[in-house]
């Protein structure tokens, strides 16, 4: 009798043991979803509020803004939302927005897919760092393997002079994808903005 009783104690513990765990697993992906909620909400705002603003007082809509106008409505799927940029130099380390001053993705115009990079103004005037040159030739290359379209929304001022020659080379890495989808994929440019030096690419 007393044999069933501490075996039927030591169930009791390990089931107390096995519902604490689970409990605690829902409490920690209850909140690592949070946490990814609150960090998309930050990178829907690229620069923030007060940057869309002064985009909308110049008469210029958002990078994001153009992607909806573009695409047909709920087709967007977006790529390395969260990506930042990895400068140290003059104090960007305390400077980082989700998705690093461009918008990347596929999505469909009259039912077929194209994919599509849109550089955003509101996060560092659109400069290119290496992140944003990755995350565009990325696009690219997703692009020629499914032979779609890659459409280009600029809006940049140009290279992002704290990162030095390591944005320089992301250009150097843009214009060799431009030229491996010559002739291969439609490649199409929106210029929407100052675009100064390479930013046109």
């Amino acid at each position: 009798m007393s044999s069933l009783i501490r075996g039927s104690t030591a169930a009791m513990k390990l089931w107390q043991l096995q519902q604490s765990r689970f409990t605690s697993s829902i409490a920690h992906t209850v909140n690592v979803q949070h946490r990814i909620e609150d960090s998309r909400s930050r990178a829907l705002l690229g620069g923030g509020q007060k940057r869309i603003d002064a985009q909308h007082n110049r008469g210029k809509l958002t990078a994001r803004e153009r992607i909806s106008l573009l695409l047909d409505p709920g087709t967007f799927k977006e790529y390395d939302m969260f990506m930042e940029h990895t400068c140290t130099e003059f104090g960007m380390e305390k400077e980082k927005y989700s998705g690093d001053s461009v918008v990347t993705g596929h999505g469909q115009i009259a039912g077929r897919t194209v994919f599509v990079f849109s550089q955003d103004f509101t996060v560092f005037g659109g400069s290119l760092s290496s992140v944003h040159a990755k995350k565009v030739v990325k696009i690219m290359n997703q692009a020629m393997l499914v032979g779609a379209p890659v459409i280009g929304l600029n809006d940049s001022g140009g290279a992002r002079i704290q990162e030095g020659v390591e944005s320089l080379a992301g250009y150097a890495d843009i214009f060799q994808a431009n030229v491996m989808a010559s002739g291969v994929i439609p490649q199409i440019s929106l210029i929407m903005g100052p675009c100064a030096g390479g930013a046109v690419s």
